[in-house]
């Protein structure tokens, strides 16, 4: 299978991941032939790019993260604790831990490195993906910093709520096209506070998980809000939450701007470890993220075009690439590369057709 943009997806393509939306719901599964009206749903839901059957990728298998259901629990749950907020009721703490524990279940008996983050690339509803994936991320890089199951539980408390004290925030700003006035800003940069505010009056949750939402905006510098904390003066859990949600919110789509790449997102964090975020999370970060996931189709510098087969751990810019064209010219048979035994061979590019 390969991951194509829906603007390139040809008519009678065979869907071969289902398309999940922001809240988990299954909007078309996989096996179906794409039409031009499935296509034209999919843009207007927000949906960027699917998975399509390719009998030359056929070994190709896309990095799940999470379990189906566990995924649409994540979603529930989050949807849960929304209108616990709204209607000022105590959180089900004991449901979320559930959840917690299921996602860690299915993050450490799967992938080494992770892909795909993101079903959707939709912006609808973008507060709840964002917290679940957020949540993904920030578990994968506490399970390989070594974290005890408690701890993960803990860290994952409060990276699944950090962004619950947006809820105080006027939609108008958060979903603000142009730029935000001095004031809006200002706003903006109270939700930690208000986050905290909101968690700490669960007091079975623990102020550990209050703490996350608290300084998830915080910078190894000194130079994030809403205390200006600087290094180990930010809760570990606050270090690996900054990193998570730099990172989802970077690779969604917003109502306001397209997703990026998740190579431009990588760059961007790498770029600003020892500034922004600590480099002891960015070093594991660098290991256990795949710049070119499964399935993407990427470009050599030798002027081959093809998709990303499969991951090498510990070499994230380097994974094995079936080859499928030389320039415009199909390649028969097409090429493998596994990357790290090719060092004059780079990619140049990415361009999901």
């Amino acid at each position: 299978m390969r991951l194509v943009n829906v603007n390139y997806v040809s008519e009678g393509a065979v869907l071969a991941q289902p398309v999940i939306d922001s809240m988990g719901r299954t909007l078309l599964q996989s096996g179906i032939k794409l039409t031009e009206a499935y296509v034209q749903r999919l843009r207007r839901l927000g949906v960027d790019e699917v998975f399509i059957e390719d009998s030359q990728l056929d070994d190709v298998e896309p990095h799940i993260t999470l379990r189906p259901r566990t995924r649409e629990q994540a979603y529930e749950t989050v949807k849960s604790i929304r209108h616990c907020i709204e209607s000022n009721r105590l959180l089900q703490v004991e449901n979320l831990r559930s959840v917690i524990q299921r996602m860690i279940s299915d993050l450490v008996g799967g992938n080494e490195v992770l892909g795909y983050l993101s079903d959707v690339k939709g912006y609808d509803e973008y507060t709840f993906h964002h917290s679940v994936n957020s949540t993904i991320l920030a578990l994968v890089l506490g399970v390989h910093c070594r974290l005890k199951e408690g701890s993960l539980i803990e860290l994952g408390l409060g990276t699944l709520m950090h962004d619950i004290g947006k809820l105080k925030i006027p939609m108008e700003i958060l979903n603000k096209a142009g730029p935000l006035t001095p004031e809006e800003f200002n706003e903006i940069k109270q939700h930690p506070a208000y986050g905290f505010e909101i968690l700490r009056k669960n007091s079975d949750l623990g102020l550990v998980a209050a703490h996350v939402a608290l300084q998830h905006q915080e910078r190894w510098d000194g130079s994030g809000y809403p205390r200006g904390l600087k290094g180990d003066k930010i809760h570990e859990y606050g270090r690996i939450a900054a990193v998570a949600d730099v990172y989802e919110a970077l690779t969604s789509k917003r109502s306001y701007r397209n997703a990026g790449q998740p190579y431009e997102a990588y760059e961007y964090i790498l770029a600003h470890a020892g500034v922004y975020f600590e480099p002891k999370i960015i070093d594991v970060f660098a290991k256990h993220i795949a710049i070119y996931p499964n399935g993407y189709g990427v470009a050599l510098s030798n002027g081959q075009r093809g998709n990303v087969v499969k991951q090498n751990i510990g070499y994230p810019s380097r994974p094995c690439v079936r080859m499928l064209f030389q320039g415009d010219e199909p390649l028969n048979p097409p090429i493998d590369y596994n990357l790290p035994e090719h060092p004059s061979l780079l990619i140049v590019g990415v361009e999901n057709k």
